[in-house]
């Protein structure tokens, strides 16, 4: 703010300096002003340059910043690894590109003072010699000439203060631009094109049916699309598998359903309504999400299931960790369900921490529970109770679930298999390995990793 003050009163003073250099005598006045274009190009000119220049600075610092979070986060498996000196070499790589943008710019600040002041001592002489000349000829008097260029010095001290704050504009204009690009991308969701919570109410208060038509969604106008004429219907008390390769488009379709991603082709209806127009806080208490990689807060056992809602009881907390075989474990930690957790869960094993997320969203209550991935990450047993669990909820709730092991869908009333964004089969199990297709492939693969291929042979 100081520095835009400072620009204003300066353009103020110079304007005066001149109009005051004009009167005392416009002859030498307009000599000053021939330098005035050569000085205005040259700023323009480093103007440019320093902003781009800063703008690559500020790129290479954020990237080094974040390199440098990364590692630290990562600190462990750059210790097990070895990978001391490629990271420190990486990070230098990050750190030069940052210096060398630097010293450009510090070489174009300099640059532009040095100038600026070679420029007045040029302007001065040009006004003695050309003034000398005035007196000699009896045009001029010694004491104009000598109010003249005294005059002349208080211009060229706000041009000088200026073009030291060059650098600083720019910098500020560099750091403005990329906290605008935040300002003007658009929100994901438009309030006034959304229904009224109390219009739609009634219509949302049990679900009914999710139905995807002809849905094909890319991030960006610049994308491929990851999402290529998807159709499916979940309807209540129903449960739908979706399996694939990574990348072939089922987390998406998961982040579609939850409002995570906005801007899809085609139509998704929530019981009938366009969910494009459901604002977001009326569909929360539908679906309950347990996700491959469980976060838990540095909070209690009990805080981490319920969430702080008061709509779930302490006896709610419980029934949902007996209803995902949780509760022996919770009961015999050191204060049980009031056990406090390190960041992220790290003084629980990753079973552990897996199923107190499972536990978590059978506690919010929502009437569709969306699995994905449950059993990554786990261990044999807790992979078994997780196992169990599911088996629980397929025959009991409206369930939709991502899974990689293909024995954790079995019993699945529709079963997608996803290939490259797109559809590829669908059916119930036995249905799927009858074709003989994609699905009976992976089956057959997933057996054999699992050693479970007699089973597999069984159910085929």
């Amino acid at each position: 703010m100081l520095g835009v003050l400072s620009l204003v009163k300066d353009s103020i003073n110079t304007v005066a300096v001149l109009l005051f250099m004009f009167l005392i005598n416009w002859q030498l006045a307009l000599v000053v002003l021939v330098i005035f274009p050569p000085i205005l190009y040259l700023t323009q000119y480093i103007r440019n340059k320093l902003r781009a220049l800063y703008l690559i600075t500020r790129s290479a610092l954020a990237r080094g910043t974040g390199y440098l979070q990364e590692c630290l986060l990562g600190v462990k498996t750059v210790q097990l690894y070895g990978a001391e000196q490629e990271v420190e070499d990486q990070y230098r790589q990050h750190t030069s590109a940052f210096m060398r943008a630097q010293i450009k710019t510090n070489i174009y600040d300099a640059t532009l003072f040095s100038v600026i002041t070679g420029i007045t001592s040029i302007t001065i002489g040009l006004i003695i010699w050309f003034g000398a000349e005035k007196i000699l000829q009896g045009a001029l008097s010694l004491g104009v000439l000598i109010a003249f260029i005294n005059t002349l010095e208080k211009i060229f001290v706000p041009l000088r203060e200026f073009t030291s704050q060059i650098a600083s504009i720019q910098r500020s204009f560099a750091a403005f631009e990329h906290i605008e690009e935040l300002f003007v991308e658009p929100l994901e969701e438009d309030d006034r094109s959304l229904l009224a919570a109390d219009d739609i109410k009634d219509r949302l208060a049990t679900f009914e049916s999710l139905h995807f038509d002809h849905v094909s969604f890319r991030y960006n106008d610049q994308t491929p699309y990851v999402l290529k004429d998807v159709s499916f219907t979940l309807n209540r008390g129903q449960q739908l598998a979706m399996v694939g390769t990574t990348g072939s488009g089922k987390s998406t379709i998961m982040r579609l359903m939850n409002k995570v991603y906005m801007d899809y082709e085609g139509s998704i209806l929530l019981n009938g309504i366009e969910l494009s127009l459901i604002p977001k806080a009326s569909m929360l208490h539908l679906f309950s999400l347990m996700q491959q990689d469980a976060f838990l807060f540095e909070e209690t056992v009990h805080f981490n299931i319920a969430l702080g809602n008061p709509a779930v009881s302490d006896a709610a907390v419980i029934d949902a960790a007996n209803y995902v075989y949780a509760h022996s474990f919770i009961a015999a930690l050191p204060g049980g369900y009031q056990f406090q957790l390190t960041n992220s869960g790290g003084n629980l094993s990753a079973g552990q921490a897996q199923l107190i997320s499972f536990a978590r969203a059978i506690a919010q209550g929502g009437q569709v529970v969306m699995l994905d991935e449950a059993t990554s990450s786990v261990d044999s047993i807790t992979e078994e109770l997780i196992q169990k669990a599911i088996g629980r909820l397929f025959t009991e709730k409206t369930v939709i679930a991502i899974a990689h092991r293909l024995s954790t869908i079995r019993n699945a009333d529709q079963i997608l298999v996803m290939a490259d964004g797109k559809i590829v089969e669908r059916g119930s199990h036995q249905t799927l390995l009858a074709l003989g297709g994609v699905y009976a492939g992976l089956l057959h693969d997933s057996s054999a990793v699992e050693g479970d291929a007699p089973a597999a042979r069984e159910n085929a």
